[in-house]
């Protein structure tokens, strides 16, 4: 039985990797898992033996298909749970991704899979994530930009925003911003990173932090 912390570890990893096999240095996954460099390698050690990922020491950690099926199960179990949570029990977008952290590694697939059933199949969970099938593979596909990249004077949708930090979920919500709700770019700022916003007739100016988040697909502009 996979424990809690390879199962972290190995979602940590694939995340970062882009789920494209690219290398993993130990001091990104580092800061991902706020552990030690040292924590890393040794996990990582017992990684390679069990034939989840291939590591070099001052090379990096490159995951392996073993490894990727097991961090997709992670992941999948964790966003089915989010959009039960929220759907089904009417929590809010940012209560539900600690709850589902913990959820992720004790439910059976049996479980899983009734709650996928029960939820229709779901392609997104609540922040605009794609779930993956059991068997691995996404239902929907990322097509949506950072929005950093986005262009002064165009319109977009909220399509996606990272779930980690519950606080920046709860400040988004303050200011109307939710998944498909629009906005429209009025400036950008090069010596910060900010971007000035404008949402239900309201102007915001989202920190760099704030936009490095946020995803967004075009409307019109």
């Amino acid at each position: 039985m996979a424990t809690i912390s390879k199962e972290n570890y190995l979602k940590a990893i694939f995340k970062l990797a882009e789920g494209n096999g690219k290398i993993v240095s130990s001091s990104e996954l580092a800061i991902e898992l706020n552990v030690s460099k040292a924590a890393i390698s040794e996990m990582a050690k017992k990684l390679a033996l069990q034939g989840y990922v291939n590591y070099q020491r001052y090379k990096g950690i490159k995951i392996l298909l073993k490894g990727k099926k097991l961090a997709l199960d992670v992941i999948r179990k964790h966003r089915l749970w989010e959009l039960f949570l929220v759907n089904t029990l009417g929590l809010s977008w940012e209560e539900v991704h600690c709850e589902a952290e913990t959820l992720e590694h004790s439910t059976s697939q049996f479980l899983i899979d009734k709650i996928d059933e029960h939820l229709d199949y779901p392609q997104l969970d609540p922040h605009g994530e794609p779930i993956p099938s059991k068997n691995g593979n996404y239902r929907s596909v990322i097509n949506d930009i950072p929005m950093q990249e986005c262009k002064i004077g165009n319109i977009y949708k909220v399509a996606r925003v990272n779930d980690r930090n519950k606080d920046l979920i709860k400040y988004l919500s303050q200011i109307n911003i939710k998944l498909n709700k629009e906005i429209s770019v009025l400036n950008k700022l090069e010596f910060d990173g900010s971007v000035i916003i404008e949402v239900g007739g309201i102007s915001h100016s989202l920190s760099e932090k704030l936009v490095n988040n946020i995803f967004l697909t075009k409307v019109k502009g």
